[in-house]
């Protein structure tokens, strides 16, 4: 089978790459000549585990190409995904001007049956309207091509997105009511899942559309959830990871997402809360719960500056903290809506001196903020400075040096926002050590 993705960041890219390992014949389309050279060249654009391997053993294989040809990928192409960029508006509404713009192309130069299917994240109803702009371009050009949509998002996860596609929890099709014939061919194309019993959800096209925020939605409510806990916490004198574990060992609740810390961010989580509060509120109704959990993360983000503020005894100006973690999450080059963004804009604008290291996210932030020190590790970070944070919680973070670092900081206070040390174990050693809601 040949399918055609529209779109090459995070979720096309994967999305792309991980089609083609199972054997299917994968173009991958975007109209940037220069990112798709580079793509040509076995340059990744973006930092997630495993991908530049898996891209360059499928264009190895044949199977996995990269075009700026519209018309060539859509008329080849049996199944077009759709994964262009949705971003947020000012207000929360969804930017679908990428969509549109693509949806159209597509109308443009189909030439036979087609399954067009939307992969990027989407609000109810864009399907609708994809259908509709196809259907105008087909109109004016006095073509009569029929074509099937479908929904099919995405729950990938950034830093674990390859194991995520090949071995998801569940796969979700959304197609409209009796097209049998667009069904059969978006689940042959997950066949390798289906008989490994991977599970399937069969829905129509807005409960697909749908699932994606309400899982997201969810999932940034159990983070903002037990980040009350953790407030809550400070101020009896309890301790959140036990809470936090004691609630996830109840099956019905479960682990993941129980973390305290300095709040959501990236790409999905912000823009997807934002989007189904906004698109709710169009239907008339006032989604509570997601509107208290964006009030909660944002509120969130600014006691962690407080909490820095007040571990420096409630002036930072002129002083010099060291920042280890830029990116929004491990294993990630992201910074889009970062924790770490509002903590260094908060310090930067009480006058503090800012040093700062991270794995993968240096040039972006650097340049975001070019009054901060970039350093080349964790403990250049530390020499000379009044206080060390930890804002993302990467491995070479949990096990550093702590005697090197108390003797390179000029004071040995450490603020760890992600609770990955103990606290009687950094308080014996020396250190005036804060973390969240222990």
């Amino acid at each position: 089978m040949n399918c055609t993705v529209i779109g090459t960041g995070y979720v096309g890219l994967v999305t792309g790459a991980c089609f083609s390992e199972f054997g299917v014949n994968v173009v991958c389309l975007d109209n940037d000549r220069d990112k798709v050279a580079a793509l040509r060249r076995g340059e990744i654009p973006i930092y997630e585990p495993g991908l530049e391997e898996l891209v360059a053993r499928n264009v190895k294989a044949g199977r996995l190409s990269f075009t700026s040809d519209t018309a060539e990928a859509i008329q080849g192409a049996l199944v077009v995904f759709i994964a262009v960029g949705t971003p947020a508006a000012e207000d929360g509404s969804t930017d679908l001007s990428f969509v549109e713009t693509v949806a159209r192309e597509i109308g443009r130069n189909m030439d036979g049956y087609k399954v067009v299917v939307t992969k990027s994240t989407v609000p109810v109803g864009t399907s609708r309207k994809v259908r509709d702009w196809i259907q105008e371009e087909l109109d004016a050009g006095g073509k009569d091509v029929r074509f099937s949509m479908a929904s099919n998002p995405e729950f990938l996860r950034e830093g674990a997105a390859i194991g995520d596609f090949m071995r998801p929890d569940r796969v979700v099709i959304g197609t409209e009511p009796g097209d049998e014939q667009s069904l059969a061919i978006v689940k042959d194309l997950y066949r390798p899942l289906f008989l490994n019993e991977t599970p399937f959800v069969l829905c129509n096209v807005p409960t697909a559309e749908l699932s994606k925020y309400a899982a997201n939605a969810f999932l940034a409510t159990k983070i903002s959830f037990i980040n009350e806990v953790s407030n809550l916490c400070e101020q009896i004198g309890g301790n959140v990871q036990h809470v936090a574990r004691a609630m996830g060992l109840d099956r019905r609740i479960g682990p993941k997402f129980l973390h305290a810390g300095p709040g959501y961010g990236g790409s999905c989580f912000p823009k997807d809360t934002l989007s189904a509060a906004f698109f709710a509120r169009e239907l008339g109704i006032d989604f509570k719960i997601v509107e208290a959990t964006i009030e909660v993360n944002a509120r969130q983000r600014e006691r962690m500056v407080d909490k820095i503020v007040d571990a420096l005894s409630g002036d930072v100006s002129g002083k010099r903290i060291g920042i280890l973690g830029l990116s929004f999450k491990p294993e990630t080059d992201d910074v889009r809506d970062a924790p770490s963004s509002v903590i260094i804009e908060g310090l930067l604008a009480r006058g503090a001196d800012l040093r700062a290291y991270d794995p993968a996210a240096m040039k972006e932030m650097g340049e975001r903020f070019p009054q901060m020190t970039l350093c080349k590790d964790a403990y250049e970070v530390c020499d000379g400075a009044d206080a060390l944070v930890i804002v993302t919680e990467w491995n070479e973070f949990r096990m550093l040096d702590l005697g090197r670092v108390k003797q390179l900081l000029s004071e040995p206070i450490l603020i760890d926002l992600r609770n990955i040390y103990d606290p009687p174990g950094m308080r014996a050693a020396g250190f005036h050590y804060v973390s969240v809601g222990r």
